[in-house]
């Protein structure tokens, strides 16, 4: 039985040939990997910033105008994340504005701070 030694000279020649010929397919993947990590980071961003803005806009638009705030909301949100607004549907958008709404509810019942700031003309 054979054994084959490489020296590192044909190790970094084989790497570099590997490089050579896939350089899409690491872009790519790298791409992907990138795009992952920004829609990960920035969702959760988002839906803390939509518990502000939903306060904001029911403090300005007070309660029984939804379909106004929603779409207070998302102007907001177009403005502050343009490009991963392009990435979100406006139906996910919606659900997560739901649940930024139900935040701001409980909040409303536990802190009277809140509930003054909201309430504040």
């Amino acid at each position: 039985m054979m054994v084959m030694v490489l020296d590192k000279g044909e190790i970094i020649m084989d790497i570099l040939t590997f490089l050579a010929q896939n350089w899409y397919v690491i872009v790519v993947v790298l791409v992907l990997a990138f795009g992952i990590y920004y829609t990960i980071t920035n969702k959760q961003k988002v839906k803390e910033w939509l518990k502000y803005a939903v306060t904001i806009a029911e403090k300005e638009l007070k309660s029984g105008t939804g379909q106004l705030k929603l779409r207070q909301v998302y102007d907001m949100f177009l403005e502050r994340f343009p490009v991963f607004s392009k990435l979100v549907p406006f139906s996910v958008f919606s659900n997560w504005v739901d649940l930024a709404l139900e935040f701001l509810r409980e909040q409303l019942d536990k802190n009277e701070n809140i509930k003054a700031f909201v309430e504040q003309v």
